[in-house]
């Protein structure tokens, strides 16, 4: 099986100890978190959120934080270099998210590669390949950018495996960024989910495993190719739990960070549960019923 985690908070007042410890009441062998709030630039000085202490319960759980996950928030967007302000700006918050990111000790970063906002996947393409450049070219960490494969909804770019095989062709800081590949997107994206073997085989072929850093688990909403991106609850979506199991347990991806984004059930956090129910392999029909 996979290292297993969730999306967890962070916020006041134990900040990164209460996201340890939130992580750590799932039973999980990871966790992702946001060092502000997703929807904006807004960030509270490192010195302020208790990082030491979470670090010192990692070490006490014998957590791996080479496989700790911070997410990006959403409002970057690299994939359209004509909008100058949002660009550079973009630029310049990633550039400090990666310094924030050391800052915890941590070395993976996902990031939406963005919108082309009507002007075409090449323009996406070009943009996020100029954006991206210009965050590294002067960065000092060794923290790793992992693009998130997208449900290609609207003018999203990288809804597909080879956008990305494009970007590494044409990329002149390949070693600093990698692949985030969320289930939910890529059966939205048209995908088939259910058959791991094809879709890591394709997956390699077009891009390579040695890419592959993250994974976000989750069930769709939608049927596959409907490019919608709603998340479900492991085993209620259209991917349903079996195949789900059988992609969080492929050999492939034994040491990859597997993260939930699923949706919360009554104002109760369903990550446990299906933490749970992944490491014993058989779904129970009435879980959600039982948070």
């Amino acid at each position: 099986m996979s290292l297993l985690g969730s999306h967890v908070g962070l916020s006041s007042p134990l900040y990164y100890l209460g996201a340890v410890q939130e992580a750590l009441s799932y039973k999980a062998d990871t966790f992702m978190f946001y060092t502000g709030a997703p929807q904006n630039a807004r960030r509270k000085p490192l010195d302020e959120l208790r990082i030491p202490e979470g670090r010192a319960l990692i070490r006490q759980a014998c957590l791996d934080e080479s496989k700790i996950v911070v997410h990006a928030p959403y409002i970057v967007n690299l994939a359209n270099k004509d909008k100058e302000e949002t660009f550079q700006g973009s630029i310049e918050f990633i550039q400090s998210e990666l310094l924030r990111v050391s800052g915890f000790g941590l070395k993976l970063l996902v990031l939406h590669p963005g919108s082309h906002v009507g002007h075409g996947v090449e323009h996406g393409l070009d943009s996020l390949i100029l954006g991206l450049s210009k965050v590294l070219e002067n960065d000092s960490t060794d923290v790793t950018i992992c693009l998130e494969t997208m449900a290609g909804k609207g003018s999203e770019v990288g809804a597909d495996f080879s956008f990305f095989h494009q970007f590494f062709a044409r990329f002149p800081y390949p070693d600093r960024v990698a692949v985030c590949l969320d289930t939910c997107h890529v059966s939205d994206a048209g995908y088939d989910v259910s058959d791991a073997d094809a879709l890591l085989g394709e997956f390699d072929r077009l891009i390579g495993l040695e890419k592959l850093k993250v994974v976000h688990l989750n069930d769709s909403k939608n049927p596959r190719g409907s490019h919608k991106d709603r998340h479900e609850n492991l085993g209620y979506g259209a991917i349903g739990f079996d195949a789900l199991h059988r992609f969080a347990s492929h050999p492939l991806l034994k040491d990859i960070p597997v993260i939930l984004e699923t949706p919360w059930v009554n104002e109760k956090a369903p990550y446990g549960a299906e933490i749970s129910l992944l490491r014993e392999g058989k779904f129970d029909p009435s879980w959600r019923q039982k948070l």
